[in-house]
């Protein structure tokens, strides 16, 4: 096995033990003493780094591979950013000195600020909470303002209307606000206007609002938006936009002009902050003026030259993560945005459409493209007939790169979504071609070959529905 413990050779040590560090004996009461000492590792400094560097080699990273993630937005992220987000003058603050008085902790409230000024600059929204911990965080934020909004206007409305092509997190995330879904089947994979309109009658004055994002998870652009937003608004039901997809928009379209009455953006995704790895994550969520009252506290204020924490929000639905959200991602987008500015916004959807449409177009060919139609970020496709996307999936691994997301969404056959993101360069794109054009006719020639892979990679194929099931996230160290 390669573990930590196979190298383990007894009297090995890696650390030197201050001969003044403090008994733990002596200071910790009996009962909480172990009965005999814990089995670790003895290993050299040497082993131990190997180990690690080596491990890490084993991994899939942006930094080192190719991630088309379609709807992740897995992108690389500038160094650059690290280094300011780790100057001491942030990572040095306690989240408690902004409550201690005006004269502390101004630079780190401007941040917050002028990143929540920005954010309302791009969207077109009144204000931004910058909170939420992350986008499905955001997403029940926003969905809870509905839910406030209606509630303070005397209205028990529960239903909330979700596209089919929508992201798996919007129905849970509508489910935990207390709403009861609604589907709202595609046409063209786009949303029905007139199935929108059915559903509205249909539910009879209990439709609170929808979720959707534009474009859609299909990659494409709704062009049915006004209408939609005229039908919802006459009913006095509110828009809300997932921001998973704002990488399209950026600098082209501010969805609080379109008629989005609340929207959740991805600081990890589309403000350069990494992405995966269990965090950080940051989601804030806007508003226009109709839902302000509503928006989460505490709130960054700017009065008389000062930033302050504004808690005075009776209609407020309340703390939705703890302190001031993931301040350190904030940092990193509010230096994003400043680096690029307007002009470099627009370029990410520029570049971000320009290379979804160039590996759709290549592709063309031994992909199904069930819509055939110019695409934004990202684009769907089917895996041939008598292929299995999950081989397809696998093979890719073998030859260096992640794969595209796969079966989802869920309306389109053996769906391979892929977004290569507006960092990755022609050369990596027409690599990727090649692989996948590799792999297809591998997979003509011997439908069963695909099956084994990955062949290379130091993990074999699992039993994913077991493993899903079974988990076990502890080394089995006896």
């Amino acid at each position: 096995m390669n573990t930590i413990f196979a190298k383990s050779v007894p009297g090995r040590c890696s650390a030197v033990i201050d001969s003044d560090a403090p008994d733990a004996a002596r200071m910790l009461p009996p009962n909480l003493l172990r009965a005999r000492p814990p089995r670790l590792p003895e290993c050299s400094e040497l082993d131990v780094v190997r180990h690690f560097t080596n491990l890490s080699r084993q991994n899939f990273s942006v930094d080192a591979n190719f991630y088309p993630l379609g709807s992740c937005t897995m992108k690389y992220n500038p160094k650059f950013l690290e280094y300011v987000a780790a100057l001491p003058g942030f990572t040095r603050l306690h989240p408690l000195l902004a409550r201690l008085g005006d004269s502390h902790a101004q630079g780190a409230l401007r941040c917050l600020y002028e990143t929540e000024r920005l954010l309302c600059e791009i969207t077109g929204m009144e204000a931004f909470s910058l909170q939420p911990m992350a986008g499905a965080n955001g997403e029940f934020a926003g969905v809870s303002l509905i839910a406030a909004y209606h509630r303070e206007v005397g209205r028990d409305r529960r239903i909330l209307l979700i596209p089919d092509s929508a992201h798996g997190t919007n129905p849970a995330s509508a489910a935990l606000a207390g709403f009861e879904i609604a589907n709202i089947e595609s046409r063209d994979g786009m949303v029905d206007p007139r199935a929108l309109a059915a559903a509205i009658a249909a539910h009879q004055g209990n439709v609170a609002g929808m979720m959707m994002t534009c474009p859609n998870t299909l990659g494409l652009m709704e062009t049915h938006l006004p209408e939609i937003v005229k039908q919802l608004h006459d009913i006095d039901a509110l828009l809300y936009y997932d921001g998973a997809n704002m990488n399209a928009i950026l600098g082209k379209m501010r969805v609080g002009d379109a008629g989005f009455d609340v929207v959740h953006l991805n600081l990890h995704k589309t403000f350069a902050t990494p992405h995966g790895g269990g965090g950080p994550g940051s989601g804030p969520v806007g508003v226009n003026a109709h839902l302000l009252p509503f928006l989460p506290v505490p709130r960054v204020e700017k009065r008389d030259g000062l930033y302050l924490l504004n808690d005075d929000f009776p209609h407020s639905i309340g703390h939705i993560g703890p302190f001031y959200g993931s301040f350190g991602v904030a940092v990193k987008a509010l230096a994003y945005i400043l680096r690029l500015g307007g002009e470099g916004l627009a370029r990410v959807a520029e570049y971000a459409a320009l290379n979804a449409n160039y590996l759709k177009k290549r592709l063309e060919d031994v992909l199904d493209i069930p819509f055939e139609r110019i695409c934004a970020h990202e684009f769907v496709a089917s895996a041939p007939e008598g292929l299995h996307a999950l081989d397809i999936a696998k093979a890719l691994l073998d030859r260096g790169f992640h794969a595209p997301t796969i079966y989802f969404p869920l309306i389109v056959r053996e769906c391979l979504m892929a977004e290569p993101t507006e960092t990755e360069s022609k050369e990596t794109l027409d690599a990727y071609v090649e692989a996948l054009r590799e792999i297809i006719a591998q997979g003509r020639d011997d439908p069963h070959a695909l099956g084994e892979a990955p062949l290379t990679l130091p993990a074999r194929r699992f039993d994913e529905t077991a493993a899903a099931r079974h988990i076990r996230i502890t080394e089995d160290m006896e």
